[in-house]
């Protein structure tokens, strides 16, 4: 899978851009696009406009963490894995017995996103099993990403030259896009287009970056760590019916 947001979608962190990356312009005539479908046969993309795009193959699908693509009222799910609770999430968000993973990831933006009861970290822990996703909510230009507490799915991200954030699972294909400017997704975290990154394990903490180095002995991104000596601010998710604006908080 791959997904590249333009920076008026998204603002990827300033510690995964490194100097010197060789980075390129992921977006302009397709060019990341374009060589993902050279590798993988049968690719799907999904032009997303100004906004950027979306990218699905089956090819070489890993039959344990199998690949899928929904779509449900203009919002997209590209989702990786599986997910252990399946029934109890179809329940808990309404769905019938049919739904698959990706529909739950849409559903359970969705409750967020229309002022539900649960704050976002709480909805991302409530998925159980081996996963990443992306999701874009075409509606409000909004993102949504995540992966699972032990990195089971592989995962990563980084920034192009012109500062779009690009994400896959093929390490292969961000570095192209990325150069040096990239590094796995950090585990049990989520990140939005709004919040920025988070951990969905330790809410109340704020994540360091930590400078990457490749075997070469150069600057390649950064990876994210929870910084226990440090807490959030008390503000936390509105409840329904407060005068807050739950898009700009998720």
């Amino acid at each position: 899978m791959l997904a590249v947001f333009d920076k008026s979608v998204v603002t990827p962190p300033e510690a995964l851009q490194s100097k010197e990356s060789g980075s390129v312009a992921a977006l302009k005539d397709g060019f990341l696009a374009n060589h993902f479908g050279s590798v993988n046969s049968g690719s799907v993309t999904v032009n997303l406009g100004s906004a950027g795009l979306l990218a699905y193959s089956l090819n070489k699908q890993n039959p344990f963490l199998p690949r899928l693509f929904a779509v449900l009222d203009d919002i997209f799910c590209l989702f990786q894995g599986n997910i252990e609770n399946v029934a109890q999430l179809k329940q808990q968000y309404g769905l019938n017995k049919t739904a698959n993973e990706g529909i739950i990831i849409i559903e359970a933006f969705r409750t967020l996103r229309d002022r539900g009861p649960y704050p976002a970290d709480q909805v991302v822990r409530d998925i159980q099993g081996k996963f990443a996703f992306i999701l874009y909510d075409s509606s409000s230009k909004t993102t949504f990403v995540a992966a699972d507490e032990d990195g089971a799915v592989p995962f990563f991200w980084g920034t192009d030259s012109e500062g779009s954030l690009v994400l896959s699972g093929d390490d292969e294909i961000v570095k192209k896009g990325c150069g040096k400017s990239f590094a796995p997704f950090p585990k049990g975290c989520f990140f939005t287009s709004s919040g920025g990154l988070r951990s969905y394990e330790h809410p109340l903490n704020e994540l360091k970056p930590v400078p990457r180095v490749d075997s070469s002995g150069q600057m390649c991104g950064a990876n994210f760590k929870v910084d226990e000596k440090t807490k959030k601010g008390s503000g936390g998710m509105p409840r329904v019916g407060s005068a807050a604006n739950w898009s700009t908080d998720y």
